[in-house]
């Protein structure tokens, strides 16, 4: 799946929220997210700007692989998924290949939608507010565009396209 997104900070989330619902987007939900970055054992994912994480939303845990961007201004790339019925041997599996826990990111998440744009107002531990704008599995220039226009509609400055996890990191 090709995942095209883009990030920007925001100081007052609840005033975006009343915004993108006065613009018609649909309230889906809020869900708290703990994202555990693994490492691999002979490749520096820094470098290759790819992730592995394990997140556990609810009861449920999902294992994503993230490939590198491919867009220069988005934070378009690939990215994977698949649901983890038992998380305890998935971890292990993980550890006896090699991996190793790098740090973990914690979020709640108000997610809506506006259309084919899925909008997550991020509320990251040990940093502030973001809104992330997606899309999926469009020609990455069409979803880009669509994107960076939404974004100036909502007022929007300033793209970030480091992860939480960088972010976090450089503190």
């Amino acid at each position: 799946m090709l995942e095209i997104e883009i990030k920007s900070p925001c100081d007052d989330l609840e005033g975006m929220e009343r915004k993108l619902l006065a613009r018609g987007a649909e309230l889906l939900g809020e869900v708290a997210q703990a994202d555990l970055y693994l490492s691999h054992p002979c490749r520096d994912f820094a470098r290759t700007d790819e992730a592995l994480r394990l997140r556990q939303e609810g009861d449920g845990v999902t294992l994503f692989y993230k490939g590198p961007k491919i867009d220069p201004q988005s934070k378009t790339r690939e990215e994977l998924s698949v649901d983890v019925p038992d998380p305890a041997a998935m971890k292990l599996i993980l550890e006896r290949l090699g991996f190793r826990p790098v740090a973990e990111v914690r979020k709640v998440r108000r997610n809506l939608g506006l259309g084919p744009v899925k909008v997550s107002l991020d509320r990251v531990a040990g940093l502030s507010g973001y809104v992330e704008l997606e899309v999926q599995d469009l020609p990455v220039e069409e979803g880009r565009s669509m994107l960076l226009a939404l974004m100036k509609e909502l007022g929007l400055e300033g793209m970030e396209r480091r992860s939480y996890l960088e972010l976090l990191l450089e503190k």
